[in-house]
């Protein structure tokens, strides 16, 4: 095997590699946060004699089910696809990594990455800033005179620490995205740099082998 061929099959390997990892953190937090809101949603004790705003029931149940639905199908993408990665990866011979998906199935790979780590987490923190209000917004006091009650107080304290957690959450992760196309690019065009030395290297010397069979086969 060339050096040219040996750092195809290295890049090869590191991309299995990879998605193998972020398929298994995929399936690992999926299933973590999707359980977590399910218990939230069955363990949640609603007081019958409070009436709730419908803004806030509507909202509390659409979250819950939009989050266990993203985390499913991210988990559902994962628990499909690691199986075929894993069998590839256990093989110890270098060639085998063609025999891998993980080239043709990027973008589904990409995807539960996205929808679990991502758009997943962002609807776990509106869950829990949600079930803060639908726990503690019953708790009034029936003489408060207009004033804000514990329950009220509490629901607003975890709104007002969820929010700029959130735009911190959504600031990082852009930032980290960024960082890491830009890692990419940079390590993409050192690998065409030295692909580029390497054949003109290779030019180099077939060129020095016709010079010396011309010299010596005259």
């Amino acid at each position: 095997m060339s050096l040219n061929e040996h750092s195809l099959q290295a890049l090869s390997w590191r991309k299995l590699y990879l998605s193998r990892a972020k398929l298994k953190a995929t399936s690992r937090t999926s299933a973590l946060l999707s359980g977590f809101a399910m218990v939230a949603m069955v363990e949640v004790q609603l007081e019958p004699e409070f009436t709730y705003p419908p803004g806030l029931l509507i909202a509390f149940s659409a979250c819950t089910t939009v989050l266990v639905a993203v985390h499913l199908f991210a988990l559902m993408i994962s628990t499909c696809i690691l199986p075929n990665l894993e069998a590839v990866s256990n093989v110890h011979n270098l060639n085998s990594v063609h025999e891998s998906p993980h080239e043709r199935m990027h973008h589904h790979i990409e995807l539960a990455w996205a929808f679990s780590t991502v758009i997943g987490t962002l609807l776990f923190l509106t869950e829990v800033m949600l079930l803060c209000w639908v726990k503690f917004l019953p708790l009034k006091s029936k003489d408060n005179n207009g004033r804000l009650s514990s329950g009220q107080a509490a629901a607003i304290a975890s709104t007002c620490i969820m929010v700029p957690f959130g735009l911190v959450f959504i600031m990082f992760a852009i930032h980290f995205y960024r960082t890491l196309v830009s890692h990419k690019t940079d390590r993409q065009i050192k690998e065409l740099e030295q692909v580029i030395q390497l054949q003109n290297q290779l030019d180099h010397r077939g060129e020095n082998d016709d010079l010396k069979t011309t010299i010596h086969f005259p």
